[in-house]
């Protein structure tokens, strides 16, 4: 047998997606550095090709900042449909190989391929077959990692980019990962590689030797556990086909750092209903509501509220992010973004018991739906509210 044969599980993520969508479609740009985002108010560079990389250019740093770094650069607009249409293609491509593919954006997704070596051959063979028919037939390029389990893969596509493959077997995992440091494992954001670096450990190595215990006690019991594992390579997650969605939610940058409460006021009453239409839409409903609030120093705070009752109404969503807007007592800070997010995610009724529902809220449950009919028949300026007149140069990412 192939002493690859144990390696089915494969990371595919298409590289610089946006930009390279941007540089197929304009020959002209190609080899040049050039920026996906918006120019002008708080615009932030969504995708970037590797030659504005080299210059310092970075996702979600602002266009403004990009520009300084790369004053050469070429800025193009979001093209959102027509990154829906060739991730669709992308996805059919990797549909043709295996049924077991697990999205995780437009332009990246697992896939097992352990039932498809009769058909294509040893999983670094289907990997060069996914490569070569993502550049011949829709003019852009991807990078394959492959390998054991859904950690190891995703590893091995990020060493891979550009326009790379990486087959790390079971037998070289330890070699791969262990000099790897510690902050590109799941779970370690700045907060807990902070925690971690106390300890003295920079790498996956350094973690993989500590006690659990000790793990346990900077970071927590469970993550810590996880860690543990994962700094072994262990990773016991199966590639899930058509997985729920995890969390709904939209979060507007202002033009202007932002002290008014009311305007803030305004737009989280905006978000809400926006994240609402989207539960409702999904036939889902959230027991968990977030508030996201970013300062003028780029300081990002998060505070959340569970229910008891999960809801899909965009004026209940409201109420509880106000109230923890109200609860922080801000004064005089200026306010650079604000988010809405909806977390434990249940279908439409369950986790909401009819009466109470009924008593509190059945009337703004029934106009939110009115409201649905009337801008999917008319659009979105169907109905409006002036409270919700959006902010000057205002731009929304969701």
């Amino acid at each position: 047998m192939n002493e690859y044969r144990e390696c089915s599980i494969m990371h595919v993520d298409m590289d610089a997606f946006y930009a390279s969508v941007a540089v197929r479609d304009n020959p002209q740009f190609r080899g040049r550095p050039l920026i996906v985002g918006h120019v002008g108010g708080r615009g932030v560079v969504l995708s970037a090709t590797y030659e504005a990389r080299a210059l310092g250019v970075r996702s979600a740093m602002p266009v403004s900042a990009a520009q300084r770094l790369a004053p050469q650069a070429i800025v193009v607009p979001p093209m959102h449909d027509k990154y829906a249409e060739v991730s669709s293609a992308v996805m059919e491509i990797f549909h043709d190989v295996t049924p077991l593919v697990e999205p995780l954006s437009l332009d990246e997704a697992f896939l097992d391929v352990s039932g498809a070596y009769r058909m294509f051959g040893a999983p670094r063979t289907i990997g060069q077959q996914i490569r070569t028919r993502v550049e011949r037939e829709l003019g852009i390029t991807c990078s394959v990692g492959i390998s054991i389990n859904k950690l190891m893969a995703k590893l091995a596509s990020t060493m891979a980019k550009p326009d790379g493959m990486l087959v790390v077997p079971e037998q070289g995992i330890i070699d791969f990962l262990h000099p790897l440091p510690v902050s590109r494992l799941w779970g370690v954001g700045e907060t807990t590689a902070h925690a971690l670096q106390r300890l003295g450990i920079a790498t996956i190595g350094d973690l993989a030797h500590v006690p659990v215990t000790t793990v346990q006690h900077a970071v927590g019991e469970v993550q810590g556990r996880m860690l543990a594992e994962l700094a072994w390579g262990r990773d016991s997650r199966s590639v899930v086909v058509n997985a729920p969605e995890k969390s709904v939610g939209a979060e507007i940058t202002f033009a202007r750092d932002i002290n008014d409460l009311e305007v803030i006021g305004a737009e989280l009453l905006r978000l809400s209903n926006q994240v609402a239409r989207r539960l409702r839409r999904g036939g889902i409903s959230a027991r968990t509501l977030t508030l996201k609030l970013r300062f003028e120093d780029f300081t990002t705070i998060t505070r959340s509220k569970t229910l008891l009752d999960a809801t899909d109404i965009g004026h209940q969503i409201y109420e509880v992010v106000h109230d923890l807007l109200n609860r922080l007592n801000l004064q005089r800070v200026r306010i650079r973004l604000v988010g809405v997010r909806a977390t434990g995610l249940l279908g439409t009724g369950l986790g909401r018991p009819a009466a109470l529902f009924d008593d509190v809220y059945d009337d703004w449950s029934a106009v939110e739906r009115v409201t649905d009919e009337a801008i999917e028949r008319f659009g979105h300026d169907a109905v409006m509210v002036a409270r919700l007149l959006p902010p000057e140069g205002a731009t929304g990412i969701s």
